[in-house]
């Protein structure tokens, strides 16, 4: 995946411009900054929902914005999104709400979608609460859940918006393991929009973070060598959780 020389503005304001980066196949690339930075604003131009001011988002090869609806829909359907607030279907059973993308987008019969489900939920540590509600399981069961519907095409790149937002510190490591898990076993790319340090640090091969008052990317590159390393004060305030 690539974004180049990508702009977002609403009205007269400009939340950033001149965002480039690449994410390599198999890696853990996440982006992060402080609130407002435009993080999320990212991830949705990313996955085809925001088309930028500026700038294009290539996909499997393919400039996202530039070509047919069919071809977007195509590219799309590689892609597994996991949104902040998992946005699972209430009425819905988890199997329920995993099997939904495949009822949409496959020819498979119900057998055959509810097997797939399955797997999907014991991929995610989910196999024994198939029939149960998103009102009944915990927060860090609901995103376990929204992995797991984001897994139910088999997509090979994976978008993630906060995934550890509003868990405790150890659910959080859970999920941390569980993205690490998934990227080995399954040899999957995360693209990973967060300000969770402890996750950043657990997690990222190399992470981009944008910084609303320079309005774009104020470092690029290890977390863990930013930390040690950087000289821009934003950036070591950030991760040396020190006030600016």
């Amino acid at each position: 995946m690539l974004g180049s020389r990508l702009a977002q503005r609403f009205g007269s304001r400009t939340i950033y411009r001149d965002v480039s980066f690449a994410v390599q196949p198999g890696e853990v690339f996440v982006i992060l900054g402080g609130s407002g930075c435009g993080k999320s604003t990212l991830l949705r131009q990313a996955i085809g929902l925001l088309p930028p001011a500026e700038g294009q988002v290539e996909l499997f090869g393919e400039n996202l914005y530039s070509v047919s609806s069919e071809t977007r829909a195509a590219l799309l359907r590689r892609v597994g999104v996991m949104f902040q607030s998992g946005a699972l279907f209430g009425s819905m059973t988890l199997l329920e709400n995993v099997m939904l993308p495949l009822e949409i987008h496959t020819g498979l019969p119900p057998a055959a979608r509810r097997d797939v489900a399955r797997l999907k939920l014991g991929l995610v540590g989910l196999a024994d609460a198939a029939g149960r509600l998103p009102a009944e399981i915990s927060g860090g069961m609901a995103k376990r859940a929204a992995i797991a519907r984001a897994l139910a095409l088999d997509p090979p790149l994976l978008f993630l918006d906060e995934p550890s937002a509003g868990l405790d510190p150890v659910t959080s490591a859970g999920l941390d393991r569980l993205i690490l898990d998934l990227r080995r076993d399954l040899g999957l790319t995360f693209v990973v929009v967060t300000h969770e340090l402890a996750s950043i640090l657990a997690i990222a091969d190399r992470c981009l973070m944008l910084d609303r008052a320079a309005q774009g990317v104020i470092a690029t590159g290890d977390p863990r060598r930013l930390r040690e390393e950087s000289e821009v004060p934003m950036v070591r305030a950030f991760f040396r959780r020190e006030a600016a």
